[in-house]
């Protein structure tokens, strides 16, 4: 039995409709994720909020994703990981930088893996990174303030691949391509 509503411009509440249109405007059709999180307002405002927040950081659009797609393996979000695989594609990603994200295993390139470590820190210790990742992160030539762009993107993405897993959000068609599992 659905518990979660998956919503149509028409059928979501009024504090979310404005947002999921704007959504549906940009991809050209609409997310079931975003469908679903439209149940509340709140929660979907507040994640558009932080996403576009994110993207407005001092972090590359390839580093971005890579955060992002580092988050959303950890959290086993399988919508995440297709619709981001196909940001990092878009973006003229290799396939083995792809390949290691969707597989949670040592980039190929240094400092993108150091990013991902330091992205991991973030996970695992709660924002309590010990102080030899956060220079092991600095020294591969990120600032202080891209820590806390990390710690932005964390829980921006925290929220999505929660709210994601919650609902039991399905993949769409228009990402079968990048469908993904979690290693057992």
């Amino acid at each position: 039995m659905p518990v979660f509503t998956a919503h149509t411009p028409e059928t979501a509440p009024a504090a979310a409709r404005r947002a999921i249109e704007g959504v549906r405007n940009r991809f050209g059709w609409l997310p079931t994720p975003v469908a679903l999180m439209a149940e509340s307002p709140q929660l979907l405002a507040g994640f558009l909020a932080a996403s576009a927040g994110f993207e407005q950081t001092t972090l590359a659009p390839l580093e971005r994703e890579v955060v992002i797609l580092t988050i959303s393996t950890s959290h086993e979000c399988h919508f995440c990981v297709a619709l981001h695989t196909g940001k990092l594609t878009a973006l003229g990603a290799t396939p083995e930088l792809v390949a290691a994200l969707r597989a949670s295993t040592a980039l190929p390139e240094p400092r993108l893996e150091a990013l991902r470590r330091f992205t991991l820190a973030v996970l695992h210790h709660r924002g309590a990174v010990p102080d030899d990742e956060l220079d092991d992160f600095l020294a591969a030539g990120y600032l202080s303030r891209q820590a806390l762009d990390v710690a932005l993107g964390v829980g921006a993405y925290t929220m999505s691949t929660f709210a994601n897993r919650l609902t039991r959000a399905p993949l769409d068609p228009p990402l079968a391509d990048h469908a993904w599992t979690p290693a057992a």
